[in-house]
């Protein structure tokens, strides 16, 4: 089997990304996750740029990793001096890690106007440059920048250029498609003229993704010869990002039939993708292909029936084999087969039809008023258990106050007060916080932690606002999602009202309630939560 190189680039170009911002130990941590996924190239940054770079790469040698190399970034020497005095080649070489990948530039524009030379000296720098780095044992990676644009304006400049990097002992010519511009085709016929041009050189490919095709364009140069792919977890990268590997990589494998990672690593990628995402501090799109929340949910009824009988029939591939899970979702456009999936999946009995078919017509009357969820699945959970029974609340709340007041010095500071019983004792508590929803979460947590101490293992992480009639300026209805979570993961609850303390509300005791319900086990339970 045909084995494809993988080179990640997502601590040094994808954390160029705007909003992406990963300090040394976040750095180690995801050079640690990559080598476990099986990458084979993990590039750590630029040791000369900056005083991180350098920590990182002083402190990665801590890591005893199984299977990545660790690669440095830099560039050619810069014109007029030797190789030895540039203090960038030195930096490389200094890195300590086995793999340099310098960059050069491959389109004569860049060479005659950004660093203002000659085409010959160009050539020399990046000769001069693979040669000082091979001389100092490394392994190099010469990344051709701009190689597409340079080939469509002067192909014969481009291939002197990866020409006087091979001569000078590279292992890897890469093509980069830096301006993220090209076009499959354009891709293709660039990689056979090169690889009819050097025979069997190890080639590689780099995109950018501001043509929405640097997946595209990756695949297109791997079906014309190259073997090494570069590219970041979840597409991070400058301006629009780089080729994602969490797309590239199964494709390879699955479609392609090539090999990238070691046997049984593919199925790792939906929790490497999640991990560096939350590493990262990034919301992970949900409907990123292959490992995004979203990539294997079905919604609509007929869809949903089909692929409960035979997943193929809506899904392109298992998936189980990239790590992720199928999930049926529960909403207005739902039929039988979606809630008896959802059921399932629970582990919920509703083995009665016309009951199934009366908990979907409340489902859509929620919906018809404004709840969704979709994205709030620890509600529909609840929705679901109470309606055959399972559950019960754990904590009846007999009444909530909240006060806010303008101080002098322009602040607002919010008071709640809450009364809430708990099998048959009563507590009244009362908290102060930043706003009423921050209030009236820490006077339900002051009542509840006297019964339940785990709760203060939970804590909200976002809660987002959604106006649903704008038309009604302020008397319009909000639906509130409330996101929180423990160090076991996460889970989404949602609210709807006119008030948007009383959607808040409704969404922080479904918050509550699937906590406890998940977390702790008591035989007696109190009356249903009517507040």
């Amino acid at each position: 089997m045909k084995k494809i190189w993988v080179y990640d680039t997502t601590l040094r170009d994808g954390s160029q990304g705007e909003g992406v911002s990963l300090t040394v130990e976040d750095k180690l941590k995801i050079t640690a996750r990559l080598d476990l996924l099986g990458v084979d190239y993990v590039e750590g940054g630029w040791p000369g740029s900056n005083p991180k770079d350098m920590e990182y790469f002083k402190r990665v040698k801590e890591l005893k990793l199984q299977h990545a190399r660790l690669a440095a970034f830099g560039s050619t020497r810069r014109p007029g001096i030797k190789p030895e005095e540039d203090a960038n080649l030195q930096a490389l070489a200094a890195s300590g890690v086995p793999v340099a990948t310098i960059f050069g530039k491959s389109w004569d524009l860049h060479v005659l106007e950004a660093i203002g030379t000659t085409l010959e000296e160009n050539l020399r720098m990046v000769g001069e440059s693979v040669k000082f780095l091979k001389d100092q044992g490394m392994e190099v990676v010469f990344d051709a920048e701009h190689f597409f644009d340079g080939y469509k304006n002067n192909p014969d400049y481009a291939l002197q250029v990866l020409e006087a990097a091979l001569r000078a002992g590279a292992d890897w010519l890469v093509l980069c498609d830096t301006n993220g511009g090209s076009l499959p085709a354009e891709i293709t016929k660039a990689v056979q003229a090169v690889s009819a041009y050097f025979g069997g050189v190890p080639l590689g490919i780099h995109c950018h993704n501001d043509g929405e095709l640097a997946v595209a364009n990756s695949l297109a140069a791997i079906e014309a010869g190259v073997t090494q792919i570069q590219g970041t977890i979840n597409g991070l990268g400058e301006r629009c990002g780089n080729a994602n590997l969490c797309s590239v990589i199964p494709n390879v494998e699955l479609k392609l039939g090539y090999r990238c990672l070691p046997k049984g690593k593919l199925k790792h990628l939906t929790e490497c993708s999640r991990y560096i995402s939350e590493i990262a501090n990034l919301v992970q799109h949900n409907n990123q292909p292959f490992v995004g929340q979203s990539a294997f949910a079905h919604k609509g009824g007929i869809h949903v029936s089909a692929v409960l009988k035979h997943p193929e029939t809506y899904e392109h591939l298992p998936p189980e084999a990239v790590g992720n899970t199928r999930r049926i979702l529960v909403s207005e456009l739902s039929g039988a087969s979606n809630l008896m999936g959802k059921a399932e999946e629970l582990g919920i009995d509703f083995s009665d039809k016309a009951f199934t078919r009366e908990v979907i017509q409340s489902i859509k009357e929620l919906e018809y008023q404004g709840y969704q969820f979709e994205g709030a699945e620890a509600s529909l959970e609840l929705i679901l258990k109470k309606a055959t029974g399972e559950y019960a609340p754990y904590f009846l709340v007999d009444s909530f106050k909240i006060l806010s007041e303008k101080m002098a010095e322009g602040a607002t500071v919010s008071e709640a007060m809450v009364k809430v019983t708990v099998g048959d004792k009563t507590v009244h508590t009362a908290a102060e916080g930043n706003g009423p929803v921050n209030a009236l979460d820490n006077a339900l947590r002051k009542g509840l932690e006297e019964f339940f101490p785990e709760i203060a293992q939970m804590h909200l992480s976002d809660y987002k606002v959604r106006v649903l009639d704008e038309k009604d300026a302020t008397a319009a209805k909000v639906r509130v999602l409330i996101e929180s979570r423990d160090v076991t993961g996460a889970w989404s609850t949602v609210g709807v009202s006119t008030d948007i303390i009383e959607a808040s509300w409704r969404a922080l005791l479904d918050s509550i309630d699937y906590f406890l319900m998940k977390r702790i086990h008591r035989k007696e339970r109190p009356a249903a939560n009517d507040a």
